[in-house]
């Protein structure tokens, strides 16, 4: 199949799965069509067993699709950016103490916590290394899943400020703890001194790139009024600054996030008139949505590359559990430290323990460990415990809500 077609086909999957979940599944759209996806990904590759032609053509699908680079670098820059720039700053500024615990020190507690019940769990079999690769790689809340869930559900501002602006932030330090682990894999056991310092040049340098390229782009939305160049300069602005990011071997995720947050902030000053924030915004939107459909879309089909052997059935099971238990404890010794230092805070434990999804990007950073280092198990796992996280977690949390209002009115406030 050529990429026009593959293309063609995603984007149909994406409509007739959404109307399908909106019609008739009465199921939010992105849950529904990841679903449903599943459900035909799994239905084919049990009929593949037995008609051979349907596993050629699986595999031919499988084999045009590179997951790994169409999320990182095709998908994410556009998800990122839009997510940061429609973010409410007003309460990320307000709840910036809170965001910056759970993005640091909460990742890096997972992440610890995770590996050790990982190697605990699997009854001691699996290494040490490959365990520390996987908390690394599953620690960090995934910002598309957890946005496209916020947009959905209608928690309140505070809420969504802390859980959105943590999913954001915490990218960074995730593909730190990610590469590092990757290098300790290869026999190169750096000094916590030196990813102190990769931390600082990739996190510090993307925020430099970020802020420098937004106030580039605002400068030029300046030198005409018109929506449609606005748009423009919007777009290669999260185009180009993640590529330029990624060139230097700086966190390109961060970068997209600060300059979707520094260009808001910017413009913001400007009156109404003069830049046509609604229809900007209101693009953004589109974008955000039509992606996030066939994101799911692609996550679904992922299934039928996935190897689902006993080991990847047994941590991924396990680490469902494990990983809630882990950001339950993390969340809440956070939320204390957080409360003891700014008394009156408003937060809900359960809300940003049960609404921390993991998604797309941990199946690709899954996708990019050496097959000599557990790809097979670690995809595996991940894969499950995405399914679980967007289908249940994300799916359950408007029910959850639904019947909780009542209950804890100042939840909302």
């Amino acid at each position: 199949m050529s990429t026009l077609e593959i293309l063609s086909l995603l984007f149909l999957t994406a409509a007739v799965f959404g109307l399908l979940s909106a019609r008739w599944l009465r199921l939010p759209i992105t849950i529904g069509t990841m679903m449903l996806t599943v459900l035909v990904s799994a239905t084919l590759m049990v009929a593949a067993s037995r008609v051979p032609v349907i596993h050629v053509w699986a595999a031919h699908l499988m084999q045009r699709i590179d997951f790994e680079t169409l999320i990182l670098h095709g998908m994410l820059p556009l998800l990122l950016f839009a997510g940061a720039f429609l973010l409410d700053l007003e309460h990320l500024a307000r709840e910036k103490f809170i965001v910056s615990l759970l993005s640091i020190a909460g990742t890096t507690i997972c992440f610890l916590l995770v590996a050790l019940s990982t190697h605990w769990l699997s009854g001691n079999h699996l290494p040490w290394v490959e365990c520390f690769i996987f908390g690394a790689l599953i620690s960090p809340t995934d910002p598309i899943a957890v946005l496209e869930m916020l947009r959905r559900v209608g928690v309140s501002r505070t809420i969504e400020a802390q859980l959105a602006g943590e999913s954001l932030f915490n990218d960074g330090i995730g593909a730190v703890l990610f590469l590092t682990m990757l290098t300790v894999a290869r026999g190169n056991a750096p000094t916590p001194w030196a990813v102190a310092g990769l931390l600082i040049v990739k996190a510090g340098g993307a925020v430099a790139v970020g802020i420098l390229a937004a106030g580039i782009t605002s400068r030029l939305m300046r030198m005409h009024d018109s929506y449609k160049i606005d748009i423009l300069f919007t777009v290669s602005l999260a185009l180009g600054g993640y590529v330029l990011a990624d060139r230097l071997r700086l966190s390109a995720p961060l970068e997209a996030v600060v300059a979707g947050i520094a260009l808001r902030l910017l413009n913001r000053r400007l009156p109404e008139d003069r830049i046509a924030h609604q229809q900007i915004d209101r693009f953004w939107e589109v974008i955000d949505e039509i992606q996030n459909c066939v994101l799911f879309v692609l996550l679904g089909l992922e299934a039928m590359a996935i190897t689902l052997d006993s080991n990847s059935v047994r941590a991924g099971l396990s680490s469902i559990g494990a990983i809630n238990l882990i950001r339950f404890g993390a969340v809440a010794l956070l939320l204390l430290i957080a409360r003891l230092c700014q008394p009156g805070l408003k937060s809900s434990l359960f809300i940003l323990t049960w609404g921390g999804l993991r998604g797309g990007l941990s199946i690709a950073l899954a996708l990019s460990v050496p097959e000599t280092l557990g790809r097979t198990w670690m995809l595996g796992a991940t894969y499950l415990v995405v399914v679980f996280s967007i289908v249940i977690q994300g799916g359950s949390m408007d029910w959850i809500l639904r019947s909780g209002k009542a209950r804890h009115p100042a939840a909302r406030a």
